[in-house]
């Protein structure tokens, strides 16, 4: 395994690779440092090609060694074309990631798995998070799989198709009074309080390493180039900053070439302190969520300052998508794709248009959306779309009533 320590992103203060949430002297947050030479010598196309199709094919570049026993391993979703929207968008080529396919229908999958093996190692036998739903969903599973104990806190009115997809795995569900950010503050006391592995606090630096895969796959499945622009949802801001890592790590490595690609992320407008913070040049700002979509409303994004720097180094931007599109964007991108996202999607490709209206994207650009999440999670803001006709079981009275439209 080539990870030799976890350092702060702030004081660049070090730490054994165990279970710390954040920096002891200032609080910052954790990234696992890399033997880049070992990876070099190690890491080449052909070895991650002889791996398994799942996340386990790129643990050369993760900090953690691939479990002897994979089962439920999330990753190597497919990454597939959308013609017909990039016609109408007016882009050379749109591809959709397709993270729906992983276990429990969205990305999180990912980094529950490179956590769960942390917790493992440290002797950790109950799996916990704070979560919006899709997190909570994946650790539930990911315990159930591994045979060991799922204990998840939720924001109480949440999406009952989220809270069921997690109980039905035999979690141990807590509806907590308060936003999601009540939620996270609390899972952060009580991670020093009880022996568990607290997947977004203590074990965080390795949770958020497992979004990175999305950018190898992207990669690979493109056959070793990078498009020319990423979209992804923001709520932590970790998703959005680790596929730029992604990318960085796979041309630094000498595993892509060309130019990296540009970053665009989106944040729903009732909850937006990220793309806010882009756009006024100043820090970011906690907030009050009131937003439907709930997958992203985190008022004090832990990586939210990180995405801004992302999207200016990359050349990118951060998009704030009006409330009132995100329904409409769910049937549109469904319409034109045959694809189904959850509201972080919908919001996505609200950026995506943003984007394609203010003249960043055009024919010569090849670009991937990024589906983290399934619409069968949250079908309740589309459901006014159902207007079935009602007929008789009766052949030519049907013909009749519908000559004009057979």
């Amino acid at each position: 395994m080539p990870a030799q320590a976890l350092r702060c992103r702030v004081c660049e203060a070090q730490y054994e690779l165990e279970g710390v949430g954040v920096c002891r002297s200032c609080f910052g947050p954790l990234d696992p440092i890399y033997d880049r030479e070992r990876q070099r010598s190690e890491v080449s196309h052909a070895s991650i090609v002889a791996g398994p199709r799942s996340l386990w094919r790129y643990a050369g570049l993760l900090p953690v060694a691939a479990p002897p026993h994979q089962t439920l391993a999330p990753g190597f979703t497919p990454l597939v074309p959308a013609p017909r929207l990039a016609r109408a968008l007016g882009l050379g080529e749109l591809w959709l990631k397709l993270d729906t396919a992983n276990p429990t229908h969205s990305f999180k999958d990912r980094g529950v798995a490179v956590a769960a093996v942390k917790a493992a190692e440290l002797g950790l036998t109950t799996l916990s998070c704070s979560s919006t739903g899709n997190l909570a969903n994946a650790v539930a599973a990911r315990a159930a799989a591994d045979g060991t104990r799922a204990v998840v806190f939720c924001p109480a009115g949440l999406e009952l198709e989220k809270l069921i997809a997690t109980s039905v795995f035999g979690a141990t569900l807590y509806a907590v009074d308060g936003s999601y950010d009540d939620v996270s503050r609390l899972t952060v006391e009580l991670s020093f309080e009880l022996d568990w592995g607290f997947v977004n606090a203590q074990l965080r630096a390795y949770y958020a390493e497992g979004s990175k895969t999305i950018a190898f796959e992207i990669a690979e499945q493109l056959g070793w180039t990078s498009p020319t622009a990423v979209f992804a949802p923001i709520g932590s801001g970790a998703l959005y900053s680790k596929l730029h890592q992604g990318f960085h790590e796979l041309h630094s490595l000498g595993l892509v070439a060309g130019e990296l690609p540009r970053f665009y992320g989106a944040q729903a407008e009732g909850c937006a302190p990220v793309a806010d913070a882009f756009a006024s040049g100043c820090p970011v700002s906690p907030v009050v969520p009131a937003t439907t979509a709930l997958s992203i409303a985190i008022g004090n994004p832990a990586d939210g300052a990180l995405a801004v720097a992302t999207a200016r180094d990359s050349g990118g931007a951060i998009y704030k998508v009006p409330e009132r599109d995100i329904a409409p964007n769910i049937a549109e991108l469904a319409r034109a794709t045959g694809v189904w996202g959850e509201t972080a999607p919908a919001v996505t490709y609200g950026g995506l248009k943003l984007a394609v209206e203010r003249g960043e994207l055009g024919e010569a650009d090849r670009v991937v959306l990024l589906i983290s999440g399934d619409g069968l999670k949250t079908p309740g803001l589309v459901s006014p779309l159902v207007e079935p006709i009602f007929i008789t079981a009766d052949a030519d009275a049907f013909l009749g009533a519908n000559a004009a439209h057979v």
